[in-house]
């Protein structure tokens, strides 16, 4: 049947809806720029609520594997393709990302103008939408914007779950955390605690973790804004590092502001450098918001990673307290592994921390 997605803008484009459901879905409207990764893209927390424009022309070609969830299920509202492959040769492939997604009730709109609708995204921004099989008028700004939703509460555990044995401990405060996160660290010899995003401090001290990681997940950040006194007392207690929306989070809890970029960063390309080394990462991102450099607070952040393409704030490091702070993502599923030595130098850092407990 025909599909239909409509911008905020006013624009509508057309092409083939591959859904069960007949009704409107609203999303806000984003691009990712991956060749590969769409299961990880498809499952990734973080992209909860959005309708993802894949910019590669073909989708799916090699199916739809048991191994590349980042959650249990697919996140987003929708997503739109140029193609989608109907056959796939992976011999690890279970089904297409056809059958996957409607399964899942993941509406997919194919064989729309992909280039044009990203051609707007990029000179308007990233915006709301809404897919549907209807061609009659729909007024999207009807729907509340998703910065203005409370998002985390849908993807983020509501109880602590513990993965690996291994010698260091790591609490996870899950904002909607990737699975591939968890599994990086337990490779690296960590017993690793997820839990919700509002647990208590006595209850995260009754896990005596060694470090806390603050997770990715979807929306704005200030929509956690009464929580932000209870993360910074968590930072001051135990060696902590942010990534993405925990980035943001510990940035604002410290007294520095957000704002949201235009057409945020997706994909698996963006080039971010090292400050103090001059080192320069291929990394993988998806976000709308970032830290402002000049809003962070005298003593506090100073800036350790920006990204070369549009010079914003990548990552922060703390000049009193073991905080770090990464807006990309280390564990780099999908992407290229260039940064996974933030997590290595976290649990070094941690060891050291340890000894010196030990020795005290």
């Amino acid at each position: 049947m025909k599909g239909y997605i409509k911008l905020e803008s006013g624009e509508v484009f057309e092409g083939t809806m591959v859904s069960d459901n007949q009704e409107e879905i609203y999303g806000e409207i984003v691009f990712f720029t991956g060749m590969t990764g769409y299961q990880e893209v498809m499952t990734d927390p973080s992209f909860h609520g959005q309708i993802v424009v894949f910019t590669y022309p073909l989708i799916g070609n090699y199916g739809w594997n048991e191994h590349d969830y980042e959650s249990i299920k697919p996140q987003p509202a929708g997503m739109v393709v140029s193609e989608a492959a109907s056959d796939v040769f992976h011999y690890e492939a279970k089904q297409t990302i056809e059958e996957a997604a409607k399964k899942a009730g993941v509406p997919i709109i194919k064989g729309a103008d992909t280039r044009a609708i990203v051609k707007s995204i990029r000179e308007k921004g990233d915006m709301g939408a809404v897919m549907t099989t209807s061609a009659e008028n729909t007024d999207v700004r009807a729907y509340q914007p998703i910065g203005e939703q409370m998002l985390i509460d849908k993807v983020a555990v509501s109880a602590p779950v513990t993965f690996g044995d291994g010698e260091q401990h790591i609490a996870l405060l899950d904002f909607g955390y990737k699975q591939s996160m968890v599994r990086s660290l337990v490779k690296k010899g960590c017993k690793v605690t997820v839990v919700p995003f509002n647990t208590p401090m006595e209850e995260i001290e009754a896990l005596e973790p060694d470090g806390l990681l603050f997770s990715n997940g979807p929306g704005n950040p200030k929509q956690l804004q009464e929580w932000l006194p209870h993360y910074k007392q968590l930072a001051q207690t135990y060696p902590s590092l942010g990534i993405c929306l925990g980035h943001q989070l510990l940035a604002l809890a410290f007294g520095g502001d957000t704002e949201k970029l235009r057409f945020g960063h997706r994909g698996a390309n963006q080039p971010v450098q090292d400050k103090q080394t001059k080192k320069v990462f291929m990394t993988s991102q998806n976000h709308s918001y970032v830290v402002k450099e000049d809003s962070l607070p005298d003593g506090e952040f100073s800036v350790q990673y920006i990204n070369i393409n549009d010079g914003s704030v990548e990552g922060l490091s703390h000049s009193k307290h073991d905080i770090t702070t990464v807006q990309f993502h280390p564990e780099a599923h999908p992407g290229p592994a260039d940064s996974e030595e933030i997590f290595d130098q976290f649990l070094q850092h941690l060891k050291k921390k340890g000894r010196e407990k030990t020795y005290a």
